[in-house]
């Protein structure tokens, strides 16, 4: 039995990889792949940054610009083919529930690209947060479900479930790899850095581990 009750993950970067190992942010990917105007994307990028907009207004912003591009479900899977699961993923979340660990996914990504990659994750995570992609009848793309817990929010998500749970946030565990885990790798118990691509991240975790397999956490954790 582990001392650590939750173990939270993040998606981009963490439970997802690329092929080419070049990885960041499924969004830029997905704009990049539906030939979206990245200045455009950039302009509203900052505006949220600013302050000026909410992530919600930024992601309805983005989503719209896919959604008036026509994209269609099949669209996302073919983008699934420049993705992997991160080495040692699957071995990895199995061994935490093995030891009685509860799951949990706080991303800003979407749904579709893990869900095509590891169709029977929610039979494996207790909670998933990030955001839900909408079709219509034909699988074109309508919308979205968007998250409220990214950027700073993410932490508000791991109180929610540690309160819930009756877990004190000592026994629990993120690990990220970007600048929007910094904020909840500070409240848990056990911050890791995976992969890491932010040096503020790096500073606030309590390890940082550079090989790219999930299956490094799991002496920490057990």
């Amino acid at each position: 039995m582990s001392r650590f009750k939750l173990v939270c993950f993040d998606v981009d970067g963490t439970l997802i990889d690329s092929v080419s190992n070049d990885f960041e942010y499924s969004w830029e990917l997905l704009h990049n792949h539906f030939t979206i105007d990245k200045d455009v994307c950039e302009a509203v990028k900052k505006k949220f940054f600013s302050g000026s907009i909410s992530y919600q207004e930024w992601a309805d912003h983005d989503i719209g610009m896919w959604v008036s591009h026509g994209v269609t479900r099949q669209d996302f899977v073919s983008v699934c083919k420049k993705l992997k699961l991160m080495a040692g993923a699957r071995e990895t979340l199995m061994e935490l529930k093995k030891a009685g660990c509860k799951l949990a996914i706080v991303s800003g990504s979407v749904d579709i690209l893990l869900g095509t990659l590891m169709p029977d994750y929610k039979e494996i995570f207790d909670d998933v947060f990030f955001s839900h992609l909408t079709f219509d009848a034909n699988d074109k793309l309508t919308g979205a479900e968007v998250t409220q817990f990214d950027m700073i929010k993410k932490a508000d998500a791991l109180r929610l479930i540690a309160k819930r749970e009756g877990i004190s946030l000592s026994e629990c565990v993120h690990i990220g790899d970007h600048h929007n885990d910094v904020e909840i790798a500070k409240i848990a118990g056990l911050g890791i850095a995976f992969n890491c691509k932010d040096d503020e991240l790096r500073e606030v975790a309590d390890v940082e581990i550079k090989k790219k397999d999930l299956r490094e956490v799991l002496e920490l954790i057990l």
